[in-house]
Order: structure tokens, then C-alpha cells, then sequence
């Protein structure tokens, strides 16, 4: 190692060390460890990377004064009845223009009343949302007729933070009782995921409880160096396709200190996701952790470098589960579950190479 990077490893770890100290971390209400590396293009492939990335951040939060955006100076209620919706974009908007790093604060006590919501990207500095209150979803299907696929959407962020330890309430009574997996005479709709990360990169999901969610509660997609951690997720055992975290096309994603108890599967992996690693989970009621499914509609599909240490399953349907559809191609490589308990699971290990989830039969297929 050089003399150089030696020096500056000593300088950022002091700088860091005065960081955790200043009054601008308790303002910004996280600990020292609470933002994404901003080295990481500089130094990729170098010995010290870790370390400088590590206390980066924290010399940004000395040098740059916190800007602390409260939705409700932008006149949102909280009240549970009036719709908040117009002033959270005002307050996004707000935040993502920054030049400086945002504390983005959804109060305590304080039960907000969305209609659905798009974040979007990029934006000009890192954002710490802090969720001290609850985001409660519009029960109004009509008013998800612009996107009936999302609800709370965060597109093309870089450098987020979301927790705060509130609630994330999708409301999702009114979806379930008019799904078709419920009622067999409705006709199959889109039905919006509780909360989406899209295209974001250096993202951390970290201390919020997510319930009642459409379909899906929590779904990363596209997105890449991803931390969720101390999430508990939470639906009915007959809510449908209620799955409590779904990654999708997600390159680095570590789980960890979750408990999951839904409708569908607790964890659900699919096609392009590479680098996903499970910790500390907690499933059930639900149908355990899913690598799929794969290769719907005749598709390529892969999904490599999958490891789950440390699960424990009660009362599920399914232990782990690969599932995959007849005439898909692709593959599932490199995949490792170690240290699983189980008690109350109907079938602790699944790999179905004829997976059909749909109202018709699906026809046989010869592989080719």
C-alpha cells in the first residue's frame, strides 16, 4: 500500500470520528454509517476500498450543511383523511433540486393519506427519507387508474435512504377481495406493489414496518448495491400475491434482520438477479423463499450467486423453493441456503420444473 493512501486512510478516519460528533449527524438523524459509498468508480479493484468508502460519506456531512425538508411545511396533514399526495411531490421536488444533503421527515403521530407516487430521479444530492409517522394508502382503486402498478415508486435515485421505523400501510383490503385469486369470475388485473425502488443504485431500506400491501409489499428492480434491513412485513395468510420482498434484475442486494409474514412467498428472486444475499429471516405464515419463477412465456431466464444464511420458517407452505415454467430456458447457479430451521413447513425443499400459475391448464412442453 502507499504512502498516499496510507495518509489519506488516517485523515478520513479521523474526519469521520469528528463526524459522528457534530450536530449536523443528529440533525440528519443517522448514524455514522448510514450513507452509500461515493468512491467506489474512483477506487474499484483497490485493497482499501472498502475502508475509504466507508468514512467518505461522513467527511460530505461535515462539509456540507444538512438541509431538513418537512412535508409538512409544504402543507401536508397527516390527519388520515385529507389527501397528502400534492404536498409530498412539492417536498420531493424540493429535496431532489438540493445541492446539499436533504433530511426529508415524515412526523411522528402522523397518519398521511396517499394517492399513488412517483420519486423521481436523479436527483442532485443524497436524501435521507425519515419516516416517523405512516404512509397509508388510498383505498379508491380509481385513483391508481394513471399506474395500477405502484403505489410509493422510487425511480432512477441515487445515494437514498429510507427508514425512520413508521408504518408503510398499502391498505390492501379493497385489491384482495376484487382479485382473481380470490373470486375465479374477476377478470386477472394489474394490482400496484406497495413500494418500488426502480433503477436506483447505493440504496439502503432499513427499520420500517410495511403491511397490508395491495400485492407485492417491498420490490426492488433494476437496482443495484442495496441494503434492506430490520424490515417487518406483514399481511393476512389469504392475501394474494402479497409477496414481502420481490428482487428482480437486482445485482448486490444484502437482506438482513427481516421477519416476513404474508399471503405469497416471504422472499421471491427472479430472472437477471445476481449477488442476492439473505440473513437473519424470519417466514411465515407465507410461501417461503422463492428463487422464480422462471421462464414464463417460453423466456431465458438467469439468476446466479444466491445465498440465504440463517432462515427460519414457521407455518409455511414451502421451505425453499426453485420453480420454474415449462419451455423457459436459462439457468440457476450458484445457490446456497445453510443454517435453516423449519417447524410447521408442509414442503421443506421444492425444485418444480413445471411451475403454472394460471387459470387454465398449462400445456405439457417437450424441452428442447
Amino acid at each position: 500500500m502507499s504512502i498516499q493512501k496510507i495518509i489519506l486512510l488516517i485523515i478520513l478516519f479521523v474526519l469521520s470520528i469528528s463526524t459522528c460528533r457534530s450536530n449536523n449527524l443528529e440533525e440528519f438523524g443517522h448514524d455514522c454509517q448510514a450513507y452509500p459509498s461515493y468512491l467506489e468508480s474512483f477506487i474499484e479493484g483497490n485493497n482499501i476500498q472498502n475502508e475509504i468508502s466507508h468514512y467518505f460519506n461522513n467527511i460530505k456531512m461535515v462539509e456540507n450543511k444538512v438541509k431538513l425538508i418537512d412535508v409538512s411545511s409544504f402543507g401536508a396533514k397527516g390527519d388520515g383523511n385529507t389527501d397528502d399526495t400534492r404536498a409530498f411531490k412539492q417536498a420531493w421536488q424540493d429535496a431532489c433540486s438540493s445541492n446539499t444533503p436533504v433530511n426529508f421527515v415524515v412526523q411522528q403521530n402522523k397518519n398521511y393519506l396517499l394517492k399513488n407516487i412517483h420519486f423521481l430521479g436523479p436527483c442532485k444530492s443524497f436524501i435521507s427519507m425519515q419516516i416517523f409517522g405512516t404512509l397509508e394508502a388510498s383505498d379508491n382503486m380509481s385513483d391508481y387508474n394513471n399506474d395500477r402498478r405502484h403505489w410509493i415508486l422510487f425511480e432512477n435515485v441515487e445515494n437514498l435512504v429510507v427508514g425512520g421505523g413508521g408504518t408503510i400501510n398499502g391498505n390492501g383490503n379493497i385489491w384482495w377481495q376484487n382479485s382473481c385469486k380470490i373470486n375465479k369470475n374477476l377478470p386477472c388485473k394489474d394490482t400496484p406493489t406497495a413500494l418500488t425502488f426502480y433503477n436506483c443504485n447505493k440504496l439502503k431500506v432499513k427499520n420500517l414496518k410495511i403491511k397490508n400491501a395491495q400485492q407485492i409489499h417491498v420490490s426492488f428492480e433494476t437496482c443495484t448495491n442495496v441494503e434492506a434491513s430490520n424490515l417487518m412485513i406483514n399481511s393476512p395468510e389469504n392475501s394474494p400475491n402479497t409477496d414481502g420482498i420481490h428482487v428482480a434484475n437486482t445485482h448486490n442486494i444484502q437482506i438482513s434482520s427481516a421477519t416476513i409474514g404474508t399471503g405469497d412467498d416471504c422472499i421471491s428472486i427472479t430472472s437477471g438477479s445476481q449477488k442476492v444475499h439473505a440473513t437473519d429471516i424470519t417466514c411465515g405464515p407465507g410461501h417461503g423463499i422463492s428463487i422464480g419463477s422462471l421462464g414464463s412465456g417460453n423466456s431465458e431466464a438467469h439468476v446466479s450467486d444466491i445465498n440465504v444464511y440463517g432462515a427460519k420458517f414457521y407455518g409455511t407452505t414451502n421451505g425453499l423453493r426453485i420453480k420454474t415454467w415449462q419451455g423457459g430456458s436459462g439457468s440457476a447457479s450458484n445457490i446456497k441456503f445453510q443454517h435453516i430451521d423449519m417447524e410447521g413447513v408442509e414442503n421443506p425443499i421444492i425444485i418444480d420444473q413445471n411451475y403454472c400459475d394460471q387459470n387454465d391448464p398449462c400445456k405439457d412442453q417437450q424441452l428442447k
